[in-house]
């Protein structure tokens, strides 16, 4: 009796915060990868307007599902699998791709997988790097997380420890926004702190009372806002590129500030970081510095795999569905906004 048909393409959504994405994946790999961004319409209001992302979203989930499509050279009816971000993100935002999704596996009889957004960013270097030596320590660090993980063996997240108020990346961004530098204000801070004075401005790294992994950045911001006030700093002040590079440079040394401590505890064999503030240059070279300390393998996604993206979604539902295939298209995956 012939063996049933093993599935060969997977179509993943991608619509946590406000990037929408579409890829399309041949056992594993990917075909197309579109990913739309918002920023232009966030812009004027110094970050992501919950409301206007998600409807954003559904003005251009079924044009970024089409390019994916047609970039991949494949018809929607051959997918044999679906995949879509669950969570955490904007739950409005998440609600359209999951809908979506939902609708699409529905009418083709497809398995749906749900995926958590903070795996599939831990799962991108991977995408680059098949050989990644387990166990692996990750630092995830995006503008809405930013988060410590150890995994003993593939598909196994344990969490070591998260941000408790401010994540990275909002941070950044918000510091950005008090000086009316722009959005995204990762992107900008890096920019303009080239070439500046690290040492020239002094903060004093965040930390926690209690024992752990844990994150904070809300102290590193108000500290940040008070020496803009003391200095009279702006976007046109002479200091300003060396306040922001001793800024970045806190901000960089405060994140691994952890990832050392779990480093002596855990003892990986392999280091990875990812999510968007992983384009970040200052970071990346504090971070391959860090792991040629301690002669360890560092991974870090390129740039376009650090954001949002739905090939990073499909890889990881690709790997959950190998070990644990699923036949029919569960309706009643839901979404989680943390």
């Amino acid at each position: 009796m012939a063996g049933k048909k093993k599935p060969r393409f997977l179509l993943a959504v991608e619509t946590s915060c406000d990037e929408t994405s579409a890829a399309v994946l041949e056992r594993g790999r990917i075909l197309s990868n579109i990913i739309l961004s918002q920023d232009e319409i966030h812009s004027p209001y110094g970050g992501v307007v919950p409301e206007l992302a998600s409807r954003q979203h559904i003005k251009s989930i079924d044009y970024v599902v089409s390019e994916s499509l047609t970039q991949a050279g494949v018809g929607l009816g051959e997918m044999d699998l679906f995949a879509v971000t669950q969570g955490p993100g904007l739950i409005g935002s998440l609600l359209v791709g999951l809908t979506f999704a939902k609708g699409l596996a529905y009418y083709f009889k497809k398995p749906l997988i749900g995926v958590d957004h903070l795996q599939a960013h831990i799962e991108a270097p991977f995408l680059e790097n098949d050989r990644i030596e387990f166990p692996v320590l990750a630092l995830l660090v995006s503008g809405g997380h930013t988060s410590l993980y150890f995994l003993e063996k593939p598909l196994d997240y344990r969490l070591l420890g998260k941000t408790r108020d401010d994540a990275a990346g909002e941070c950044l961004d918000k510091v950005a926004k008090f000086l009316k530098l722009g959005y995204p204000g990762g992107p900008v801070i890096e920019r303009l702190a080239r070439g500046g004075d690290s040492s020239c401005f002094h903060f004093s790294l965040p930390r926690m009372k209690t024992a752990g992994y844990d994150f904070s950045f809300s102290g590193l911001k108000t500290a940040a806002l008070k020496i803009i006030r003391e200095h009279g700093l702006s976007a046109e002040h002479p200091a300003l590129r060396d306040f922001l590079a001793s800024f970045e440079e806190t901000v960089a040394r405060a994140l691994l500030e952890n990832v050392h401590k779990a480093l002596e505890e855990f003892r990986p064999a392999s280091l990875i970081l990812c999510g968007g503030v992983a384009r970040n240059t200052r970071l990346r070279t504090r971070f391959s510095e860090l792991a040629e300390g301690y002669r360890l393998p560092s991974y870090v996604p390129s740039p376009r795999l650090c954001t949002d993206n739905a090939g990073m979604v499909g890889a990881l539902a690709w790997k959950k569905y190998q070990v644990s295939p699923v036949s029919s298209t569960d309706l009643d995956l839901d979404a989680y906004p943390r």
